[in-house]
């Protein structure tokens, strides 16, 4: 089975996809452990990805479309088959992955599609809230302290409620024409992500024992 994971930050992708490659057996592809794993075994696309990284400079698209290459290459995929998590992330890159797939032979027969509505993650990502003093991590809303006096406590800037919002737009932006991309092929499942855990992977559960 080859699938691919999508949702915006914080809507329990990491979480789920976990949970697909435990019951599914599929090989987990997430764009960090591929880069990490091309560099650590200096592959071609491993060695070139390295260069631009040590430079402080983001990875062109060709190489990292190269390493995905290299990955799906690999014996371990036939035999499995995938979940790409984290890639792609742009529509040029949902372009590049079908060529990809063509020239591997392989199909990808379905988009996991979590949808949470952005102002629930927006409240998710930005509650989280620090203690000056010991460093205690805790959420305003979903697990505050006994004790709370803003003074104590402060938030990082990566949670501060406008640099989730203009990551959350970000996300959107780039996500949505990559969605319309695989709508017209029919291939994604929207799974309400807004629910108990559980719930969510019982959805995916559904729709994947129906694409076996």
């Amino acid at each position: 089975m080859n699938l691919l994971i999508m949702g915006l930050p914080g809507a329990g992708k990491g979480t789920q996809a976990a949970k697909i490659v435990e019951q599914f057996q599929v090989a987990h592809i997430s764009t960090g452990d591929m880069f990490r794993a091309a560099m650590a075994n200096q592959t071609e696309m491993g060695v070139l990805a390295k260069s631009y990284i040590d430079k402080g400079e983001l990875v062109p698209d060709d190489v990292t479309n190269g390493i995905v290459k290299e990955r799906l290459a690999q014996d371990d995929i036939k035999e499995k088959g995938f979940l790409l998590d984290g890639f792609p992330r742009t529509i040029e890159q949902a372009h590049a992955l079908d060529q990809i797939l063509v020239d591997l032979g392989l199909d990808l027969e379905g988009v996991i599609n979590i949808v949470v509505d952005p102002s629930c993650l927006l409240e998710r990502l930005s509650g989280r809230i620090i203690h000056r003093e010991t460093g205690e991590t805790y959420h305003k809303v979903f697990n505050p302290p006994a004790d709370y006096k803003e003074e104590d406590y402060y938030q990082r800037e990566d949670d501060k409620p406008e640099t989730v919002k203009r990551r959350l737009d970000v996300n959107i932006a780039q996500g949505e024409p990559i969605l319309a991309h695989y709508r017209a092929k029919g291939l994604v499942h929207d799974i309400e992500g807004n629910q108990d855990i559980n719930d969510v992977f019982k959805d995916i559960q559904e729709v994947l024992e129906n694409l076996k």
